[in-house]
């Protein structure tokens, strides 16, 4: 385990592979810390330098007592970054990773080479979404939701054939902090990225799972609509973490993103 104090608070990171190599940096879901990348990020570590953080008030990063925007989680990471001496990096972030991965770029260019922008989007909910969501979790704590939560991030495949890892990934929705569960739920209730988004110039990829029950197929596709000369795919077989129900399809799909775009 490593851990850096970073923008005001300590964030808990991996810092795999080559040195030398290109770098990968990967930003979690709501909810999630960053084993939900293993699968993808430990093969690719082989040959590239594979960078994964929990954001503020998850996992194992300091949970803070204020308010946090998507502006703030991108600070963090900018200054873990920064401390790590990384630059030109591709960013691969998923559902609100995504969204910070997104200001990212817009605060610190020099930071990203490009972007893997994973079952997100530049808006991600309505107002009453997200007031019936805080008003859930505030009632009854992450347990209320848990059930509801793990039909929008699996499919039904994955919950009739992988009882027991869905238990895990249960597991560790129900763990999380509830303030920091709470702070980022209003990050993304408040965050409109449409204005950066069509300001992106970095080599884009949008993926979605096609049965993503958060980021549904035709909201990620808007999202790449407004990113000039992005690609789009569909991971088949896959919900909202495509990185733990179809990782192998995902890592291939970073890794020909990262072949297009290498020198």
């Amino acid at each position: 385990m490593a851990f850096a104090r970073t923008n005001g608070g300590v964030i808990h990171y991996a810092d795999e592979g080559p040195r030398a190599a290109q770098p990968i940096v990967f930003a979690n879901s709501l909810g999630t810390d960053f084993r939900i990348w293993d699968e993808v990020a430990k093969p690719l570590a082989q040959d590239a330098r594979v960078i994964r953080h929990d954001k503020r008030g998850h996992g194992l990063s300091e949970l803070r007592p204020d308010t946090a925007a998507i502006a703030d989680f991108a600070t963090d990471l900018a200054a873990l970054l920064d401390g790590l001496q990384v630059r030109n990096a591709t960013i691969v972030g998923l559902s609100i990773g995504g969204m910070i991965a997104q200001e990212l770029y817009r605060l610190r260019p020099d930071l990203v080479s490009s972007l893997v922008l994973c079952d997100t989007a530049h808006r991600i909910g309505t107002p009453e979404f997200w007031a019936a969501r805080l008003g859930a979790v505030e009632a009854g704590g992450l347990e209320a939701i848990a059930d509801g939560v793990m039909q929008r991030w699996f499919t039904q495949s994955y919950h009739n054939n992988r009882p027991d890892d869905l238990a895990g990934w249960r597991a560790m929705l129900t763990r999380t902090p509830q303030a920091g569960y709470l702070g980022a739920c209003r990050a993304i209730r408040d965050a409109d990225l449409t204005l950066g988004a069509k300001a992106i110039r970095a080599p884009t990829l949008c993926v979605v799972g096609d049965q993503d029950g958060s980021t549904p197929v035709e909201l990620v596709r808007e999202l790449f609509r407004l990113i000039p000369a992005a690609k789009f795919e569909i991971v088949d077989g896959a919900g909202h973490i495509p990185c733990i129900e179809q990782p192998e399809a995902l890592r291939g799909l970073i890794e020909a993103h990262l072949k297009e775009i290498s020198p």
